[in-house]
């Protein structure tokens, strides 16, 4: 009991005179702005499973709504770094076509050349080619934001001209195809996911990894002295992110391979073809746990490394950051560098998911990934941000585009509501930076 008193995490008065809800929002620390966003994505889905009368909320879509959301998602949680310092990135998608056309040619034209086809390096040199490429492609356009005074805007804006066009001038606008077989893991699909067994093992092994992190928060928080949440609120935490997480592979366990596919792995593996057929589960695609862990990088990044604390102090107030010693045009130099090597990790994975390297890879993919950053609560105003906000807001934009189509709601229209959505989630967040003043 006095364990529970003392972990409380405010005064005793103000407690009582708390509403229950409020007090177990205080209680358990959740983020009520990503609760709103949690709750809104539930409607969407919801909605548009009555719609489709019944195709939405299936395995099936939601194993591919998770496959096609990766993209975005990876590219997002830079660019929250990038708005929190109050600048911005027009050039992902064309960043993500050209690293994407330059994997391509590198594996299907270049590599064969020298170490023939089916090469157990292929994939590895052609990813460390293409993340090369991302990454100097940021810095470039950060020295320019840093060090020659233009606008973030202007260079991005200039550079989503430019990498559109080299993308194009790399094989004069030919597609690229077919890729790596081991390359093409990473676009997931049957041969890119991990099968039942080994989700069922990732899923426990995120369990603990969960339960370790409340247990070592807690201790972190009574080695200092710093207000705990009562035992009861762990608990409830531990409880609801492992029912999620087993759920999340519980779903993506219950996908099977199409007939054909199944019928070709049996023949292939020398397996009796049973009457009732094989049922063999997809799993967690190779693309999602990229995503996972890019996120869970993202964050300790943003939330852990003296780097994360400098981005979000010169967002809160650039003149106080350079005053503080804070060398704030190296910080930009390589937030670039950083987004444009997540761009060609999503090349990567849309080359993979493709098996080929198109002139339109990633078109449009920059207001994506910005609308999916504001939607996730990053303020355009700079300063305020999360990655896990920014990849559930990427889920989000997803959702409804794969919603709508679903639906059969014609192009022009599903262009009018993702703008629409885009417009209310800055104005909402306008609002609520007013109220919290």
């Amino acid at each position: 009991m006095a364990e529970m008193v003392k972990s409380t995490t405010s005064s005793g008065p103000r407690t009582a005179e708390a509403n229950p809800v409020a007090r177990f929002f205080r209680a358990t620390e959740i983020d009520t702005r990503l609760l709103g966003m949690i709750g809104a994505l539930v409607i969407i889905w919801i909605g548009f499973h009555i719609i489709t009368g019944g195709l939405f909320l299936t395995p099936r879509n939601l194993w591919n709504l998770s496959v096609q959301t990766t993209d975005i998602a990876i590219m997002t949680t830079g660019m929250v770094l990038i708005i929190v310092t109050r600048n911005i990135d027009l050039s992902v998608g064309s960043v993500l076509g050209l690293c994407g056309m330059i994997m391509g040619v590198t594996q299907a034209k270049i590599l064969p050349e020298y170490i023939g086809f089916d090469s157990p390096f292929t994939w590895v040199i052609t990813l460390l080619i293409g993340l090369i490429a991302g990454g100097l492609i940021g810095t470039f356009q950060g020295m320019i934001i840093a060090f020659l005074n233009v606008p973030s805007f202007i260079v991005t804006l200039g550079g989503l001209l430019v990498w559109r066009g080299a993308t194009w001038l790399v094989t004069s606008g030919q597609t690229v195809a077919p890729m790596d077989q081991t390359f093409r893991i990473m676009g997931g699909g049957a041969e890119g996911s991990i099968g039942a067994t080994w989700s069922w093992i990732v899923g426990i092994a995120a369990c603990l990894f969960v339960i370790a992190s409340i247990v070592g928060s807690r201790r972190q928080r009574r080695r200092f002295g710093f207000p705990r949440r009562p035992i009861w609120a762990e608990y409830f935490l531990a409880t609801l992110s492992c029912v999620l997480i087993l759920g999340a592979v519980w779903i993506a366990n219950s996908y099977y391979w199409p007939v054909n596919i199944a019928k070709k792995y049996a023949e292939t593996n020398n397996i009796p073809w049973p009457e009732t057929g094989l049922d063999i589960p997809y799993g967690i695609a190779v693309p999602v746990l990229i995503a996972i862990v890019v996120g869970i990088i993202m964050t300790f990044i943003a939330t852990r490394l003296r780097f994360g604390r400098y981005v979000f102090a010169i967002g809160g107030n650039p003149e106080a950051a350079e005053l503080a010693g804070i060398k704030t045009r190296w910080v930009t130099v390589r937030i670039f560098a950083l987004m444009g090597v997540l761009a060609a990790i999503a090349a990567a994975i849309s080359t993979a998911r493709l098996n080929a390297a198109t002139n339109s890879q990633g078109t449009l993919d920059e207001l994506y990934t910005i609308a999916a950053a504001v939607i996730g609560g990053t303020s355009l105003a700079g300063g305020t941000g999360t990655i896990a906000g920014a990849m559930l807001g990427a889920l989000v934009m997803q959702s409804l585009q794969s919603g709508m189509v679903l639906a059969h709601v014609d192009t022009p229209l599903q262009s009018v509501v993702v703008g629409t959505v885009l417009v209310v989630a800055v104005w909402l967040d306008t609002v609520y930076r007013a109220r919290a003043k």
